[in-house]
């Protein structure tokens, strides 16, 4: 196998797709690159057994075709030093050794057969297949991801659920503190369901910056593959039922704050850094127009408050929010003005987006409240 291609380009394929080789591999193999050449395309393969990533580049000066694996560190150590040239790769796949020449010089690193790397996953014929929109996908992931949970006992909360209707297509993350319900008006040919896990979620987000095409999207009861232009992202789905996310959104809140994002999230920081570190309390007492933030921390005697103005219709409340959850979803609203809904101080706050037009989608962040000491 003996081509030729850019340092840059076969740089850039390797580390989007190096992003999926795990640090905890258990299988050796799993640390290398698969690399393929045929038909005058290279492709390569990282894998860590949940989340598969296959990408591909055109290669010139073809001089024969075949398959060899190649060590990831050491193959993107080396590459990182190279400015912009033409490399010529010849991999020997007899003794698996893989050089790399230039100009001026050459490397040679040791190969592995490409034998023992794990296939592929295929579909079952139950598979049900659409083409998404690529800023549907991207709005989807980037607006929710941040609300996925890190729990080993209850798995289907570490994902980001999707849900595929023929009106809608909708996205949802929560960690049973906070939940965020993304919704875009684009229509679905299909009407399924399945739980993305956070790592190809995330990887799907970086890789989607640079698309344009639609995305095919097919999938099964246990696995999804997405096919981009130059790459096909293959990951194992969780498997289990999704919570009725519905049921915890409070239908009825009478009390309604329009506020300046900004200024809420500026105050809530100045405010929080005298809250105590167990808990990360902040106290907000709604009435006239205003929102006073308090934040203590007995132990050792600190306090903090701050009054900021706001539009305000319903009564006087009281409730509790842990401040970083708080700054957290303030910061994932792209809108300059925030609507907190709530109904009381034990049921969950709703934070909307305020637009000043019809969007094509609905952004809805709820956050459980927590109990404030008397």
């Amino acid at each position: 196998m003996k081509f030729s291609v850019s340092s840059s380009a076969l740089l850039s394929l390797l580390a989007t797709t190096g992003k999926v080789i795990s640090n905890k591999n258990t299988l050796p193999i799993l640390d290398y690159f698969l690399l393929e050449l045929k038909d005058n395309r290279l492709k390569v393969t990282t894998s860590d057994l949940e989340t598969t990533l296959v990408g591909s580049i055109e290669v010139e000066n073809v001089e024969s075709e075949g398959m060899i694996a190649a060590p990831a560190k050491q193959l993107l150590d080396s590459l990182k030093e190279f400015a912009e040239i033409p490399l010529t790769i010849d991999c020997n796949e007899q003794s698996y050794e893989i050089k790399l020449s230039w100009k001026s010089g050459s490397l040679s690193i040791p190969g592995a057969s490409a034998v023992s790397y794990p296939a592929l996953p295929l579909l079952t014929e139950e598979k049900k297949e659409v083409t998404l929109d690529v800023d549907t996908l991207v709005n989807g992931i980037n607006k929710t991801i941040f609300a996925t949970a890190d729990d080993e006992l209850r798995p289907i909360m570490n994902g980001v659920y999707i849900n595929l209707e023929p009106q809608a297509i909708t996205f949802v993350a929560t960690d049973a503190h906070k939940l965020v319900k993304y919704t875009s008006d684009e229509p679905s040919d299909v009407t399924a369901a399945f739980i993305l896990p956070k790592k190809p979620a995330n990887l799907l987000k970086s890789m989607l910056l640079k698309e344009e095409e639609p995305v095919k999207l097919a999938f099964d009861s246990k696995n999804a593959i997405f096919a981009l232009k130059n790459h096909t992202l293959v990951c194992r789905l969780i498997e289990g039922s999704y919570p009725n996310y519905n049921a915890v959104i409070p239908a009825n809140n009478p009390n309604r704050v329009l506020i300046d994002r900004i200024e809420l999230v500026n105050g809530i920081r100045r405010v929080a850094v005298c809250s105590n570190p167990a808990t990360n309390l902040i106290r907000m007492d709604i009435a006239d127009n205003k929102i006073n933030l308090t934040a203590q921390d007995i132990d050792y005697s600190m306090s903090a408050n701050e009054t900021i103005s706001c539009s305000y219709d319903g009564q006087a409340i009281t409730i509790g929010f842990k401040s970083t959850f708080l700054v957290e979803i303030l910061s994932n609203i792209d809108t300059p003005t925030v609507q907190i809904e709530l109904a009381d101080s034990t049921r969950a706050g709703v934070f909307k987006p305020v637009y000043d037009d019809k969007q094509p989608s609905t952004t809805l962040m709820l956050l459980m409240p927590m109990m404030i000491n008397a």
